[in-house]
């Protein structure tokens, strides 16, 4: 027994000194001495919040990228506060803190103090999907500080294609990346709000004032749904006819003049952008891309952007507040 005790200790101590010696980055298997049934936990928390509210998987999904998207990845976008991430206009209605917080109670009965918050919101938005799946690295930490300032350049949805690149650059994302990871609106909704100036009053030099770019027949059915003077908040499916699957569709969507958002259609006027799309559709004559691979390459790419690691940062023992 004491030999077995001395070999467990002894593997334990290999894997502390290769993250130690692996610095700043994050790795698969990060806790798998330390709390070996991390992803089972995340895994089946997910699940139980889905199976009674399935909004939540595209909450999550957006929230792990506002939160990636300002201070990196280290889960300041879950810190309660009167100005902190959280409380500002882009994520005023982010959906599915209580599932990280879920999360994070099973995980302290289960190895107290040892995963960190960033790392359970990469590994519940990777479990949100329901159809893409990839290896999630971890071994993040979570900051300390957050912002309501800091939320002015989050992705937005009248952003120019131009803008929309820079943005994504910026964070040493790709034309791919951002494409497959707009891509990640093939689930979830938008409120009308981000929108309805698209349907009405948009182009005044076209014959029904709507945006030349939405398909005219598709038209009427988004007035029905959002009318000029009709409820704001009212929410409309970003993926027709496909809202609650995670797939390719999206993009035949955006190929069609269906897109919702004005600048998920911008990623098919632009050129280099449209080349991904198409090859996310497999058009003939191009070189096809699985969605669901390359979704989950450029998650991994997002994950780790400006990700706390070793001394920096801390575990926090409840997702809301710093210890």
């Amino acid at each position: 027994m004491a030999a077995l005790t001395s070999i467990l200790l002894f593997l334990l101590l290999i894997a502390m000194a290769a993250a130690l010696a692996q610095g700043q980055g994050t790795r698969v298997g990060f806790y798998s001495y330390t709390c070996p049934e991390v992803e089972s936990i995340v895994k089946e928390t997910v699940t139980d919040h889905f199976n009674s509210n399935p909004t939540i998987a595209p909450g999550l999904l957006r929230m792990h990228f506002h939160d990636c998207f300002v201070r990196g990845c280290d889960a300041s976008i879950l810190l309660t506060g009167s100005s902190t991430e959280r409380t500002a206009g882009p994520n005023s209605l982010l959906r599915g803190y209580e599932v990280i917080d879920d999360a994070k109670t099973r995980l302290e009965a289960a190895c107290p103090g040892v995963v960190s918050c960033a790392d359970i919101l990469a590994l519940a938005a990777r479990d949100s999907t329901k159809g893409a799946s990839w290896k999630v690295p971890t071994g993040r930490r979570d900051g300390r500080v957050s912002l309501a300032s800091e939320t002015a350049n989050l992705p937005a949805s009248r952003d120019s294609i131009d803008l929309q690149k820079q943005k994504f650059a910026d964070k040493g994302l790709n034309d791919q990346d951002l494409v497959a990871l707009v891509g990640g609106h093939t689930i979830g909704t938008s409120a009308c709000q981000f929108f309805r100036d698209r349907l009405f009053n948009f182009n005044m030099t076209t014959g029904n004032g709507a945006d030349p770019s939405i398909d005219p027949a598709f038209l009427p059915q988004l007035q029905a749904l959002c009318p000029q003077n009709g409820d704001a908040n009212r929410r409309v499916a970003l993926d027709t006819g496909s809202p609650n699957t995670f797939d390719a569709s999206f993009f035949k969507n955006l190929k069609n003049g269906r897109g919702i958002l004005q600048s998920d259609q911008k990623l098919w006027e632009d050129a280099s952008t449209r080349s991904y799309v198409q090859r996310f559709l497999g058009i003939r004559g191009l070189q096809g891309l699985n969605f669901n691979v390359e979704f989950g390459r450029s998650m991994v790419k997002m994950s780790n952007i400006g990700v706390k690691t070793c001394t920096e940062g801390e575990i926090r023992r409840v997702c809301s507040a710093i210890n």
